[in-house]
């Protein structure tokens, strides 16, 4: 028997090429411990893969599923398209490359109810089953691989910036206009801004673990990390007043050691020592990052593409990217 008195969710999730973990994603959705109304609304991307035929499968299976078409693929574009087509007050996003536990949700609007506040979420849990996947999962779970960032690597509950995914009050997302579609990457810290800005209160708790499977590949790795940094310097751009230490860091590390080597080779060895200062830093940490010798020795390889990828996506990042309103 449905508990009336609940909040009802709409569970959003934008969708390109998740053929591999959207059905663990949805079954976990769908196994929720909540007793109250729960729809889940895909927003269907131009994927390459089998992501919306296994979509519109699991549509036949459960009619709480429902879908629509987002043609461009663009993260923030499906958000409002799924939000425009839900029907309940509490919207709780999701990605399809990650697992919710069965009481996420109903935490969730425990939380939500006793703080007030618009957003609650908390800890991206990274976690890959075997190989370079679970030795990028842990350097995403360390704070030299991420910085001290309280939904990477958890801490107290309370006020905050941003949180990962996020469960929302629907009103308060229309009232700041929605997901800004001019973001391609940094889309939900850019709207916690804007609700924070609104007088809303983003509360982080990291009893709210959502399970996320990394990139299993170098590459994949670095094309993602640079187009966070890109990003990142759109949001420092469109709000100076948001610009910490913790995103300089990468950048900065990276013009340091490519200045560091090029002086040593052309003008004195003993310019190399900043860069040599670097490496046995994560090369240290990556002893104690990782598990299993494999991990340990793959560690500082993941680090350094993390670190120098995003700085370099940083320092590239055009002010073309961004068209300002």
């Amino acid at each position: 028997m449905v508990e009336t008195s609940l909040p009802e969710v709409s569970v959003i999730l934008p969708l390109l090429n998740e053929e591999q973990n959207l059905t663990n994603c949805i079954s976990a959705i769908l196994n929720q411990d909540y007793v109250g109304k729960i729809e889940v609304i895909l927003a269907l991307g131009p994927s390459k893969d089998k992501t919306n035929e296994i979509a519109r499968r699991l549509q036949l299976t459960d009619s709480r599923i429902k879908l629509v078409e987002n043609p461009s693929g663009q993260t923030a574009t499906g958000l409002n398209l799924a939000i425009a087509k839900s029907n309940y007050e509490i919207i709780s996003r999701i990605d399809g490359h990650s697992e919710i536990g069965k009481d996420y949700i109903s935490s969730a609007i425990k939380i939500m109810q006793k703080t007030n506040a618009v957003n609650v979420g908390g800890v991206m849990h990274a976690d890959g089953n075997q190989g370079l996947q679970r030795v990028i999962a842990l350097a995403m779970r360390s704070k030299l691989g991420v910085g001290p960032s309280k939904f990477h690597t958890g801490g107290g509950a309370g006020e905050s910036d941003t949180v990962y995914l996020g469960t929302f009050k629907k009103s308060a997302i229309l009232k700041a206009g929605g997901f800004d579609e001019r973001y391609i990457r940094a889309q939900d810290w850019e709207l916690n801004y804007r609700l924070r800005k609104n007088g809303g209160l983003i509360w982080f708790d990291p009893k709210l673990i959502v399970t996320y499977r990394p990139r299993n590949s170098i590459i994949k790795l670095a094309k993602q990390y640079f187009q966070y940094g890109r990003w990142r310097r759109v949001v420092s751009r469109q709000y100076k007043e948001t610009v910490n230490y913790r995103y300089l860091a990468p950048p900065f590390t990276l013009v340091a050691t490519t200045i560091s080597i090029i002086l040593s080779v052309f003008f004195n060895p003993i310019f190399i020592i900043p860069t040599l200062i670097y490496l046995i830093i994560i090369s240290i940490g990556s002893l104690v990052i990782g598990k299993s010798f494999f991990e340990k020795l793959l560690m500082p390889s993941v680090l350094l593409v993390m670190h120098m990828s995003w700085g370099l996506g940083f320092i590239t990042s055009s002010k073309k990217l961004f068209k300002s309103s």
